[in-house]
């Protein structure tokens, strides 16, 4: 690219374009297209894959889940996804600098850092507990196999337990049913020792150190791997988004070999079709889909920014949309041939020992561990997949908030000190983690993930197709894909971006008001006032699209408000690709002819075409002159 640049200033470029094109090298590229599709697939494929989907889809129908899951994926999720990459390469800016297409919705772009936020904090506290699973497991006995540890209580029963094996002949069913108070091993290790859970989400209590100094590692481990950026996230994505594939395909080896698997994979696959005309069946599906791939977050439009101009994010977000729903459906696979035998092995149908969200990863999943030959190594691959899976996301999110603050700054110095903004995010990142690790900080955590991350993320998204396809408008829209990738997007895309795809996340919106419960952790019920905070959580992203709007609308030139929505959803004068050699057609500069015979000349003039140059820049064309858009730049 440095080539490239050098060789628009021989050929006569404005020297006012010489600092967008040194720019453009500074804000990096990624080194080749393997990259971007696998931190893309990194980004998506995360600990949802793991531990919700395959929830959700014994929960709704097994098999008769998939249909609806597919139809969404095929009319929501691609076209979303499509659309975003397509946004975040044509302009080669993070989710702020995208919005010069319609300055009055930059608040989206805002709101898309408030929940990248949120969630990058609740995240790697996640990511924290599996760091310190991972550690704990390097034993020769996990230490939530049996109830004789300092923390346990009467109430609990181990399979592996000596007490229990003495009554062998008596039927676990029976058993369970005279102890109605029954918990696990895995699960007093969760919440007595682990946690050390507290009675209610208003009493934080001690941090817990262990989690804290796990918490420390995560986020120092995410900021190494950014430490250059994309040039540095992108060598280690070929580990981090490979490496759980490995594990996946071990585990799902040795699953598939034990006893009362099959029982647990048919349980999963087998269609319940009566329930296929639920309306909450294909609400889940399209929520999945939606939140699975990660629309709405930012992290799509920074990935994309780092790509060359003319690459084809068309292929690319089909690849990864479908790359990431068949590992949700092989970790299905891999999820159920393991509670399929823990099932056999207990005694109990498959429903009472699956879970979603922690209570799968951290209570059901660790306690079938047990069960396993050598459980230690089967303990280790396990959590080491996890945390593969959640850095992937992580270092996206992360690296959403810093290119979006490099980028809407903007000049020489912030850009030479990116790594400087990177350790900063991190650090803020990990303070504002810090009441996570309490004892009240799984509340917390799911109150965020409940809240912050939810509905808000339907109504940004609902309001960027509608920005994008309707005020800055679908036919011009259709003609920056055709400039970039040298085709318009096929007729099917057209059609979901303009009508299908903003009528399924109207659907998801309403179907999740309409669900709407609100939320617990087992038997504890959240009070009202912290159900409150995490409505606000929600709002405090949403908030931030007519608040700008109307700052926007007020700041515009016009004489009437009619006028100032119109300069206000007008594009930019700098909205367009970020290199002169790709600003052609309707986003070239206006040069006069004359103009543009001297600068053709300039090797042979330079000293005349220097100062004609000079005087030619402040020359403003349609879409901006090159002085303006530099100093954006």
């Amino acid at each position: 690219m440095a080539d490239k640049c050098s060789e628009g200033l021989l050929n006569g470029a404005v020297p006012g374009e010489q600092g967008k094109q040194e720019k453009s090298v500074k804000r990096g590229n990624w080194g080749n297209q393997i990259e971007f599709v696998l931190t893309s697939v990194g980004y998506a494929v995360g600990l949802g894959n793991v531990w919700r989907f395959p929830y959700l889809c014994y929960r709704n129908g097994g098999g008769a889940f998939m249909f609806p899951y597919f139809i969404m994926l095929v009319f929501c999720g691609i076209p979303l996804f499509f659309m975003e990459l397509s946004f975040g390469q044509f302009a080669s800016q993070g989710c702020l600098g995208v919005w010069r297409v319609s300055p009055m919705f930059k608040g989206v772009g805002y709101g898309m850092m408030v929940v990248s936020t949120y969630i990058g904090i609740y995240y790697n506290v996640v990511i924290c507990i599996a760091f310190y699973y991972f550690f704990v497991s390097m034993t020769r006995v996990l230490p939530w196999t049996y109830c004789s540890n300092p923390w346990n209580t009467p109430d609990c029963v181990g399979v592996l337990d000596g007490n229990l094996s003495s009554r062998a002949a008596l039927n676990i069913t029976q058993l369970l049913n005279t102890t109605q108070k029954r918990t696990s091993p895995s699960e007093e290790y969760w919440r007595r020792y682990v946690l050390n859970l507290s009675d209610d989400i208003g009493n934080l209590g001690e941090v817990r150190l262990p989690l804290l100094g796990c918490l420390g590692v995560s986020w120092v481990v995410v900021f190494l791997c950014l430490i250059k950026g994309v040039k540095s996230s992108g060598k280690v994505v070929y580990f981090t988004a490979t490496f759980p594939y490995v594990v996946l395909t071990i585990l799902f080896v040795r699953g598939i070999t034990l006893e009362g698997a099959v029982t647990g994979i048919m349980y999963y696959l087998t269609p319940q079709w009566d329930k296929i005309l639920n309306a909450k069946v294909w609400g889940d599906a399209a929520s999945q889909i939606f939140y699975s791939l990660g629309c709405a977050w930012g992290g799509l439009i920074t990935m994309a920014s780092y790509n060359k101009f003319n690459n084809n994010c068309y292929r690319d977000s089909i690849i990864i949309s479908i790359t990431n729903c068949a590992t949700s459906v092989y970790a299905g696979f891999v999820i159920f041939s393991i509670l399929g035998f823990m099932a056999n092995h207990l005694g109990v149908d498959v429903s009472k020992v699956a879970d979603h969200g922690p209570g799968l990863a951290f209570v059901a999943y660790p306690e079938a561990l047990t069960l396993l030959p050598v459980s230690p190594l089967w303990s280790i691959l396990f959590f080491f997949m996890l945390i593969l899976l959640g850095l992937g996301t992580q270092f996206c999110l992360l690296e959403t908030l810093v290119t979006a603050i490099v980028d809407e700054v903007g000049n020489e110095w912030i850009i030479r000190k990116k790594t400087f903004v990177t350790l900063g995010v991190a650090v803020a990142g990990f303070l504002l983690g810090v009441p996570l690790t309490t004892q009240a900080g799984i509340y917390w955590l799911l109150l965020m993930d409940n809240y912050a991350a939810s509905f808000s993320l339907v109504v940004i998204s609902c309001i960027m197709c509608v920005a994008i396809m309707y005020i800055y408008g679908h036919r011009n829209y259709f003609k920056d894909i055709e400039m970039m990738l040298g085709f318009p997007p096929p007729l099917f895309f057209q059609i979901c971006w303009r009508f299908i795809s903003p009528a399924i996340i109207f659907f998801i919106l309403v179907f999740t008001v309409i669900q709407y419960r609100p939320i617990s952790y087992n038997e504890y019920v959240y009070p009202t006032w912290a159900i409150s905070i995490g409505f606000l959580m929600a709002l405090s992203s949403v908030i931030c699209i007519p608040i700008y709007a109307i700052y926007k609308v007020c700041r515009s030139e016009g004489d009437t408000l009619l006028e100032r929505l119109k300069n206000a959803t007008k594009a930019s004068k700098d909205w367009g690709p970020a290199l002169p050699e790709h600003r052609s057609g309707r986003y070239a500069p206006a040069f006069s002819p004359s103009t543009e015979s001297h600068l053709e000349v300039q090797p042979l003039q330079p000293e005349k075409g220097q100062s004609e140059a000079a005087a030619a820049s402040p020359v403003q064309g349609s879409n901006g002159s090159a002085h303006s858009q530099d100093s954006r730049l």
